[in-house]
């Protein structure tokens, strides 16, 4: 096979168009992104080469069965070790750290002299439970932890379409907002379904802290002391009182101005409380805080310090809001990072974290680039351009404009880290069910599990030749899914589904199944989402 390549620098500002010239860049092996030049994105320099067209792909079933299977450690049950390095590197003394102060006033946003740049390791939410199922506070089979994803993933999908469908003329969220950050706010902690974590400090000095990530949120709280009722966390709950750089926000600071409906307590205190639709809620003082990541300090962090506290959060402190919001933490960092981060979501059953970059470094050279899409019913979340699917190298035949997003807010395609499965619109979701089941036709099925209605009974298999799974994003680039983020196991036994499902609107949802494995950067100042190349 002959490679040609072609260094294509992309900047914000010019759009090439290439007549019927198409450029196909390859990650790995397993993860494929096809990209026709259209309009590109931000300051990138790209290396793309052409390859064959891979129609099938080889699922190694024993492997993927062994993949979800947690390795349960019998040490002690009261001290998590996920992140045991840290015992070995503790975090740095506060003359070896890199500071950075957040503005508290209207020029927040707007400090762009400064470059910053911070980095997380990511940990799925199997591996934050391993000590809880070791210390047998709860069962860490398969089938049961697979049973609680997808009842959360319900609860997190039917909250998101209510949200950003039509059904919704009120203009409330699904999630009830009192005394709050308004209808911007979202978070992904419905029935603890947060599916990944990071590990940081919160306070001087920095006491660490698991917290769920999730990008379709705009705000960043962790429980504290004095607790009124907070669920049970893998850490010490934060205390404020310990904490030399704690200050609350006041009812007339422009921080507390920004938040619709909040409240204000008899000490002139601003006050956030925010109600899930299932009875989980956070309620409690908004503080400025600092926030320790490695080897830097974000002070004048606006978050919630939550006193009453209630959910399955399977040892979470809080959250760490990711959305386009001015109250997330990206918000918060703002020209610091030029609206900037990306991440790879460690794939399930990987022996290494994935990771979370804020900052314009952490944009990578060679990815396959396509326009954000700005949804006017929600600014907040991360929308993208899909005009197609595919399967086995074959394009589905599907309605016009299924995934399009319509002028009032209702349709369009989101990419959420809290959703598990991706979603469609029913028309779509069947017809492409039904492209993969006559180019399965070999494979033994089962029944349906859960809200899969494509299972396969791969029992006594080796490897199983599969077709591939395409996106076919609007902006040219095609996006080719490893096997094993599309064909996933749901029991020991070999029992296997084919991990997508019908949305109940127009709604479509990218998933986190589906993004597994695959770096994915997001430029916000832009307007851009990079696929690739990096894996993890």
């Amino acid at each position: 096979m002959t490679l040609h390549k072609r260094r294509l620098v992309q900047t914000s500002t010019i759009c090439f168009s290439i007549n019927s010239f198409s450029l196909q860049v390859v990650a790995t092996a397993t993860l494929l992104v096809f990209l026709r030049l259209s309009c590109v994105a931000a300051t990138h320099t790209t290396t793309n080469r052409v390859t064959s067209y891979p129609n099938f792909q080889h699922l190694n079933v024993p492997k993927e069965i062994a993949s979800n299977k947690l390795q349960i450690k019998h040490s002690r049950p009261t001290k998590l070790d996920i992140d045991h390095h840290h015992h070995h590197n503790p975090l740095p003394k506060f003359n070896e750290l890199k500071t950075v102060t957040l503005l508290s006033n209207d020029d927040n946003n707007n400090n762009k002299n400064s470059s910053l740049n911070l980095k997380f390791n990511l940990i799925h939410r199997d591996k934050l439970s391993n000590k809880l199922s070791a210390s047998g506070k709860h069962k860490h089979d398969h089938t049961h932890r697979f049973s609680l994803r997808i009842q959360r993933d319900i609860k997190r999908v039917a909250g998101l379409i209510h949200r950003l469908s039509n059904t919704n003329t009120s203009g409330v969220d699904d999630y009830k907002v009192v005394e709050s950050f308004g209808s911007d706010v979202v978070s992904g902690m419905d029935q603890g379904s947060g599916e990944y974590f990071i590990r940081l400090g919160v306070g001087s000095p920095p006491r660490k802290q698991y917290v769920v990530i999730d990008s379709g949120s705009d705000i960043v709280w962790v429980q504290c002391q004095p607790c009124k009722q907070c669920y049970k966390q893998s850490d010490p709950v934060f205390n404020p009182a310990q904490s030399a750089s704690y200050s609350g926000v006041s009812c007339s600071s422009f921080v507390c101005s920004r938040i619709q409906n909040s409240g204000c307590s008899h000490a002139d205190r601003c006050r956030y409380e925010v109600l899930y639709s299932d009875g989980s809620y956070t309620k409690g003082n908004l503080a400025f805080e600092t926030i320790t990541i490695g080897g830097t300090v974000v002070r004048n962090v606006a978050m919630g310090c939550g006193h009453s506290n209630q959910g399955m959060f399977v040892g979470a402190a809080g959250l760490l809001g990711l959305g386009g919001g001015s109250m997330s933490f990206l918000g918060q960092l703002g020209g610091q990072t030029g609206g900037a981060f990306s991440y790879c979501l460690v794939s399930r059953g990987s022996g290494t974290p994935g990771s979370l970059v804020f900052g314009r470094e952490a944009m990578p050279v060679g990815a396959a680039w396509i326009n954000l899409v700005r949804s006017p019913r929600a600014p907040s979340f991360y929308y993208i351009g899909l005009m197609g699917l595919g399967v086995g190298g074959v394009r589905v035949p599907l309605p016009e404009g299924v995934f399009d997003l319509n002028g009032s807010g209702d349709g369009g395609v989101v990419m959420d880290t809290g959703t598990a499965v991706t979603r469609f619109p029913t028309t779509a979701y069947q017809a492409f069910r039904d492209s993969f089941l006559i180019q399965t036709a070999n494979l033994p099925r089962a029944s349906g599990v859960s809200i899969f209605d494509t299972c396969y009974n791969l029992a006594g298999f080796g490897s199983v030749r599969v077709p591939t799974v395409s996106f076919y994003f609007t902006d040219g680039p095609i996006l080719t899914l490893p096997a094993k983020n599309f064909l996933i196991p749901i029991d020991e036994a070999g029992t296997f589904c084919f991990a997508f499902a019908p949305s109940s609107s127009g709604l479509s949802i990218i998933g986190n199944i589906q993004q597994e494995g695959i770096q994915i950067s997001i430029d916000g100042s832009n307007g851009f989402v990079g696929f690739g190349p990096n894996i993890c």
